[in-house]
């Protein structure tokens, strides 16, 4: 009774193709051959980067902007929201102030 009833798979309708045969080959083992020298790794022309103490403290300070700017404008975001929030919850204080004095002077 409270086994689920399982879908029943529909047949298939048209032409259907028997299955092909395929027969299985043989592999021949060849003679194995010795691994090729592995080639010497190319000499880069590009410079390498040095940091020296004013490069790095150049980073320090691209970096701390960065968070200093990003920061300040989640901030500003949320700040903008919550003043959104507050302006809307007066106006529906105001709101439903007005229209229950409207209801009593009738």
């Amino acid at each position: 009774m409270l086994r689920p009833k399982l879908p029943t798979m529909p047949q298939p309708t048209g032409i259907v193709t028997p299955p092909a045969v395929i027969e299985p080959t043989t592999i021949t083992p060849g003679t194995p051959t010795a691994p090729a020298a592995p080639a010497p790794a190319p000499v880069s022309t590009r410079p390498t980067i040095q940091l020296t103490p004013g490069t790095a403290l150049a980073l320090v300070g691209g970096g701390t902007a960065v968070v200093l700017v990003v920061g300040a404008v989640l901030v500003s975001m949320l700040l903008a929201v919550a003043i959104t929030g507050a302006s809307v919850a007066i106006c529906a204080v105001v709101l439903r102030s007005l229209l229950a004095s409207g209801n009593r002077r009738r």
